[in-house]
């Protein structure tokens, strides 16, 4: 699992059939400390996230195949939930 912030939507008139009906959004996955860290990445959304949000990523293949219904998908990433807020439980000296 990850955390990203969602940056954008993703529209295509043409797509695998196992996308029909999705929400895409384009998500920039985020180090510990709350930095873009790598690529965006095509994520589905069914918690109607919105841009700016802070969400919680999967990439468990068995997770995500069971959300679309198929064995047989393109899409790797799937939003798991919304983080409202964050707290560190360290101590710093």
């Amino acid at each position: 699992m990850l955390t990203g912030r969602v940056i954008g939507r993703a529209t295509a008139t043409a797509k695998h059939p196992s996308l029909a009906g999705w929400r895409l959004l384009l998500v920039q996955t985020l180090d510990i400390q709350g930095n873009a860290e790598g690529f965006p990445e095509l994520v589905i959304d069914e918690l109607g996230c919105g841009k700016g949000d802070t969400v919680l990523l999967t990439s468990d293949g068995a997770a995500v195949r069971e959300m679309v219904g198929t064995n047989n998908t393109p899409i790797r990433w799937a939003t798991m939930g919304v983080i409202d807020s964050e707290s560190s439980n360290s101590k710093q000296s």
